[in-house]
């Protein structure tokens, strides 16, 4: 239930805080003091549209603050598990929206920052909302079938997701058929196209790295004589007439004859020496071993620059580097093996398709079979409800059709509410014949269905009694309140007969101060009940008729509830 609701600086309102109780609660006012601002504040607690227009004049936000206490076992918990917010069963659920005037909103659910859509989310699990405008989703009769499926969710949803799965999978294949038709010349001629790059860089025969290597291949040849001369100078400098090593050889001959007489100090140096001599002689080997291996072929060079200009024609064509030219060889490749196989691959998906199709029908059936139990129940049970509206001889059908041979993402079912408010008369489309109050009254039937089905725990009806009187307007009351011993129900009315029937009743009144507008609320009782219902029954002058009039209907209204508590 809704324990308490915080308003600061949006539209009239200046600040209003108002706890709440569970039962059926009635807010009450004359026009424009701001009975609807309330329920508009609710609204954008749990998520709803809201404009930086509605920040009140001279502040920076709006802020509205919502307290819900809510059982263990509610589908709001999954929510908040699901989106990381931290909760507890046995503290209430805090929501929160600020409104900048600059435009931006922020939300909050328990203190912790969320998206508008987890906002929503929630919201929507806790609060539900019904103005005059939802009438307009009882009339577009494209929208009766998602009514149906939510009445019977629990059935056919589960179906529904089983059929979707494989209804998504249908239209993928489908469109994959279509491209692949309408691919027909098309793909001939990619095909050749692709052929004659697959044979030409096949018939190149690139391996990878071979490109840098063919570049290390020519650097050597193209300085071959480079190469060897100097190749053969450092040789020489060595072990030729340099003599480097005849004059290191002596010098260690010399150290080796004295050592003897310093060890200390001659020691390390002849070991060096040592050293020195073996690694250049070593060297020296080494040099007149790539002196005499130094290849002069310009034959070869000629080859390697040919191949390398050939390298580089298909890096231009296909690539930076050679490694990019045979990745696009083997991308066209399994394109061409798809585009050869054209039409072997469109028999390969005639086929899926014929197969997904049965198995679609199959569930296709199924579901329809789940909604038309569904149907004859809802058709049953509004009828029910709406005898207790005082529309008794009212029948109403849930008439279900099909889309042929139109498959769509809910199957092949059609549903459309029917109607025949007077005896002997055809059931026709609501849309056709049903008047704005007899509407007022079907939604309300179907919210009092729907409150055990969705379990949502606060209900809210904003003027949904408009255009309502007489002993319709006590039964939309009466319905109402009924529908409070299960759920907590709030209305904004301007009948005095809803709004003797309600366990709680609030004032909406406005006044002007300093120039400001201002709107308060207050909970009525006692005399201040009885003036606030003689008002509605009377105008604006409460006359001792009126009072007398407005304390009968509280005492029989009182009355009414308490023969349903002994019930």
């Amino acid at each position: 239930m809704l324990l308490e609701l915080s308003v600061k600086h949006l539209a009239v309102i200046d600040h209003v805080r108002v706890t709440f109780q569970n039962g059926f609660h009635v807010l009450t006012g004359e026009t424009g003091a701001g009975k609807s601002i309330l329920i508009d504040a609710l609204s954008f607690a749990i998520g709803g549209r809201a404009s930086a227009d509605l920040v009140r004049h001279g502040h920076d936000k709006a802020e509205i603050e919502a307290l819900f206490d809510v059982p263990q076992d509610h589908p709001v918990w999954s929510v908040l598990e699901d989106n990381g917010i931290e909760a507890s069963p046995d503290e209430p659920i805090i929501v929160r929206r600020d409104i900048a005037a600059t435009g931006k909103s922020t939300a909050r659910i328990n203190g912790q920052l969320v998206t508008m859509a987890t906002l929503k989310a929630a919201g929507e699990t806790l609060v539900n909302i019904h103005g005059q405008h939802e009438h307009q989703s009882l009339l577009r009769t494209d929208k009766h079938l998602d009514w149906l499926d939510a009445y019977a969710a629990r059935d056919i949803e589960p179906a529904k997701r089983e059929y979707r799965a494989l209804y998504d999978r249908y239209v993928d294949l489908k469109q994959e058929l279509e491209q692949t038709r309408e691919a027909g010349m098309t793909a001939l001629q990619m095909a050749d196209l692709y052929r004659f790059q697959w044979e030409e860089i096949a018939a190149a025969a690139l391996t990878p790295g071979e490109e840098e290597s063919l570049q290390e291949d020519k650097r050597k040849l193209s300085n071959a004589e480079r190469l060897h001369t100097s190749a053969n100078q450092a040789y020489e400098f060595l072990y030729g007439n340099g003599q480097a090593l005849e004059g290191l050889g002596k010098a260690l001959q010399r150290l080796t004859d004295i050592v003897k007489y310093d060890e200390k100090m001659l020691s390390p140096l002849l070991e060096q020496l040592q050293s020195a001599y073996y690694q250049i002689e070593d060297a020296s080997y080494q040099l007149r071993d790539y002196r005499e291996g130094i290849e002069f072929n310009p034959e070869k060079l000629d080859r390697i620059e040919s191949r390398l200009q050939t390298i580089a024609a298909l890096r231009r064509k296909y690539g930076e580097t050679a490694e990019d030219v045979l990745n696009h060889a083997q991308r066209i490749k399994i394109e061409l093996d798809r585009l050869d196989n054209h039409e072997e691959r469109i028999a390969v998906l005639e086929k899926q398709l014929e197969s997904i199709l049965e198995d679609m029908r199959t569930l296709a059936d199924r579901l329809s079979s789940k909604r038309r139990e569904a149907a004859s129940r809802l058709s049953r049970e509004l009828t029910a409800h709406l005898k207790d509206l005082h529309m008794e001889k009212t029948q109403f059908e849930v008439a279900l059709g099909s889309t042929g041979d139109r498959w769509t993402k809910d199957g092949t079912d059609t549903a459309e509410f029917l109607i025949s408010p007077n005896p002997g008369e055809p059931l026709r489309s609501l849309h056709k014949i049903a008047s704005g109050g007899e509407l007022s009254r079907i939604m309300l039937a179907l919210k009092s269905i729907f409150a055990s089905v969705d379990r949502v725990p606060v209900l809210i009806f904003d003027e949904v009694d408009t255009g309502v009187s007489g002993r319709a307007a006590q039964a939309i009351a009466e319905k109402m309140a009924w529908l409070a011993r299960s759920a907590q129900v709030f209305a904004i009315t301007h009948l005095p007969q809803v709004a003797c029937m309600a366990d709680a009743q609030y004032g909406i009144m406005k006044s002007v101060r300093e120039e400001r507008t201002f709107t308060e609320i207050r909970r009525l009782s006692g005399d201040d009940r009885a003036k606030e219902l003689a008002r509605m029954l009377g105008g604006v002058e409460v006359t001792g008729t009126t009072l007398q009039h407005a304390q009968e209907m509280l005492a029989l209204a009182e009355d009414r509830k308490t023969a349903w508590s002994r019930a």
